[in-house]
């Protein structure tokens, strides 16, 4: 995590290269923050449908995707099953210790892995991660923090941004585009 500047992309590049697991907080990232409840109490989330195929395209080129989130929600649970998400860890006080302990039960570096999120609570666990991001609408304290932020908003494509940048990184573009456009 750089504090007051961003990296360049060569260099975001190169740290987008090497990872093996992307990580992301729920509220404010996956949706755009807002927290909407029916008249029966019934609580409500809206989920990017491009941020969802951001997220299996990773997973289908073989990176660990992981949900970590304060809150515990339903929803988030249907949402991570829908998206074939085994790595969901909600009611998370502490996502740094969240994010350590995942990487060690995948045996994974926490150099090779990012955490996407928007606000405070997320810090701990960018500074775990050897790539953090934020969506173009994070708090100006986070956004001053991360190594990369992306142009679209939490909750608006954000997310699928960052699985593509991955995914070109990674050298993998042919072979996601191949699976949709066959020569």
């Amino acid at each position: 995590m750089s504090e007051g500047h961003h990296l360049s992309t060569t260099d975001a590049r190169a740290r987008a290269a090497g990872l093996r697991l992307a990580a992301f907080d729920v509220d404010g990232t996956l949706t755009d923050g807002r927290l909407l409840f029916s008249d029966d109490g019934r609580e409500l989330k809206s989920f990017d449908v491009h941020d969802g195929q951001g997220l299996k395209l990773l997973a289908g080129i073989g990176i660990e995707i992981a949900l970590i989130t304060a809150r515990t929600s339903p929803l988030v649970a249907r949402r991570a099953a829908d998206l074939g998400i085994r790595h969901v860890i909600q009611g998370s006080h502490d996502k740094g210790a969240a994010l350590s302990a995942l990487c060690a039960s995948l045996r994974i570096a926490p150099q090779a892995a990012a955490f996407m999120g928007d606000d405070l609570p997320d810090l701990a666990a960018m500074a775990v991660a050897g790539f953090c991001v934020a969506p173009a609408n994070a708090h100006a304290w986070v956004s001053q923090r991360v190594d990369w932020l992306t142009q679209a908003r939490g909750g608006a494509g954000a997310v699928r941004e960052f699985c593509d940048f991955v995914i070109e990184a990674q050298g993998r573009s042919a072979d996601v585009l191949a699976r949709f456009a066959p020569a």
